[in-house]
């Protein structure tokens, strides 16, 4: 079961909206998700429905990728919306086929609030689980990374027919934290380590004193220089 401490408006979180806050079931206990969170920051990922085989491979990996994520200061928690005596059962097949035991917390949405106040599905979607199949709730298949300020830093939505990179999560939550950090943006498939652009509204005055080594004009638009440390 989940309630809400907030009334949301229902439709998907924009990058630099704060995330609705919720007060929720989960396998290790009720939360309250910005206290939750704390001062770090948090990766929020969804699924339609238990033991969904592709659902199954993807909890599995993330829980492998855990040490990766609590390294960048990151908590991961899960959300399904069925309910947690159920996630429970489901935890040991995902253990047993993948081979990674699930320590993040699971969330029992059975209300369906917290999907509804994420916009993964609509208001009329009913206010419980039961009876719903992992089509009816299709739509939950969502990923949000949300900074220390409890705002969306970045969203990613699949469909239940492909498997999420969770490998590109961490990748882009490298770039959210770097970019949080120092005033610069990542280019296309920058990894840790790669150089990184020069937003315009950087002045080349302004940048003299940020990089004083210097950086490569490719266009006046297009200032790239090594990643900060």
């Amino acid at each position: 079961m989940a309630t809400e401490t907030a009334t949301e408006t229902a439709r998907i979180p924009r990058i630099n909206d704060t995330a609705p806050d919720f007060t929720a079931e989960t396998t290790q206990g009720t939360i309250h998700f910005h206290d939750w969170i704390g001062n770090g920051w948090a990766v929020l990922f969804s699924h339609p429905k238990d033991f969904t085989p592709v659902c199954t491979t993807e909890l599995g990996y993330m829980a492998g990728l855990q040490p990766e994520f609590t390294k960048r200061n990151t908590k991961i928690i899960g959300l399904s919306v069925d309910p947690v005596t159920s996630h429970g059962k489901w935890a040991a097949d995902i253990e047993e086929t993948q081979g990674h035991k699930v320590n993040y917390p699971m969330i029992g949405d059975t209300e369906l609030k917290i999907a509804t106040a994420y916009d993964m599905l609509p208001e009329g979607a009913g206010t419980t689980s039961d009876g719903r199949t992992a089509a009816d709730n299709a739509t939950v298949r969502s990923v949000f990374v949300i900074g220390p300020d409890k705002k969306v830093k970045a969203m990613l939505t699949y469909p239940m027919t492909t498997g999420r990179n969770f490998d590109e999560v961490l990748r882009l939550l490298d770039s959210c934290q770097l970019t949080a950090k120092h005033t610069v943006a990542t280019p296309v498939n920058w990894k840790q380590g790669d150089d990184v652009i020069i937003p315009p509204a950087v002045s080349n005055e302004q940048a003299a004193v940020k990089y004083p080594n210097g950086w490569k004009t490719l266009k006046p638009y297009l200032r790239v220089v090594a990643q900060p440390k």
